[in-house]
């Protein structure tokens, strides 16, 4: 890769430790002769290398995400549009899209300096709402989740694929996961684990009331679309993050999205053994 002349460092605020990383990787990236953004909400006392939000992904070369896996979704939400590749470096716990370990932050970043690392490309989803006062556009790398807002109600979602009618979900709610994020809430709602390099959308039910409640495994070309029955609202979430209430008669629209995700590697990762890592599985 051609080596970056300016890095934008994205820790988690609440986190002792990854605060005192992003405080350690501007030092060295300093003394790599590289420029040095951060989001003042993000580390205040990096004052030195402050720039405003609007203005953060202008010219930038790489991102550097401190924290954890929820750290590195909101790492590439910021920098995907503009195309920016994010290296992440795990002070969570899972850890799925971390490439680097706190101990090896100073090789890493020595090693992206040099230009000395690779780009994966991961899937993104396209969510467009409509018939609502939350209508509007976004993307998502792990899913996108319409879930009921109320306890002890479920939503009744019309889901339509391609433009023809599927079927009539009645659920606790209803999750659109890619291959990256099969390993997250679809995981736990039984849904399937995909490898990253498959692309594909995932459907898969929340608590369903119905007998129908297997997961569906559609092309990223094809079209999901739910519309919201009833009187009951319903909450929309993209990558753990709450965008906002649904009302009854509006619509969810789910297909892939135009451009992926970038993630920086230092080469080939073996999804299958970092899955078996996690989980603790063990050799028989």
């Amino acid at each position: 890769m051609k080596p970056p002349r300016i890095v934008g460092l994205l820790p988690h605020s609440e986190r002792p430790e990854a605060q005192r990383l992003a405080a350690e990787a501007s030092k060295h990236l300093v003394d790599l002769g590289a420029i040095v953004r951060v989001l003042a909400s993000d580390a205040p006392e990096l004052a030195e290398f402050h720039v405003d939000a609007s203005t953060f992904t202008e010219g930038l070369d790489i991102a550097v995400s401190l924290g954890g896996d929820g750290t590195m979704l909101r790492a590439v939400d910021l920098v995907s549009s503009a195309g920016v590749p994010v290296l992440g470096v795990n002070v969570g716990q899972l850890g799925y899209l971390a490439e680097v370990e706190p101990a090896s932050i100073a090789n890493a970043l020595r090693r992206v300096v040099a230009g000395d690392y690779t780009v994966d490309e991961r899937m993104m989803l396209s969510v467009e709402v409509e018939g609502s006062a939350l209508s509007g556009s976004w993307r998502a790398l792990n899913e996108a989740v319409l879930e009921k807002s109320q306890p002890g109600r479920i939503v009744r979602l019309d889901v339509s694929i391609n433009g023809t009618f599927f079927t009539t979900y009645a659920a606790d709610g209803v999750i659109v996961a890619t291959p990256t994020g099969s390993t997250a809430y679809s995981f736990s709602a039984r849904g399937p684990i995909v490898s990253p390099r498959h692309d594909c959308m995932v459907l898969t039910p929340v608590s369903p009331h119905m007998l129908f409640d297997r997961a569906l495994v559609l092309d990223p070309s094809e079209e999901v679309r739910f519309d919201l029955k009833g009187t009951l609202s319903a909450v929309l979430t993209l990558d753990g993050r709450e965008i906002g209430l649904l009302d009854s008669g509006s619509s969810v629209r789910c297909t892939g999205a135009a451009h992926p995700a970038l993630i920086a590697t230092f080469g080939p990762r073996d999804f299958h053994q970092v899955l078996k890592a996690k989980f603790g599985l063990a050799d028989r």
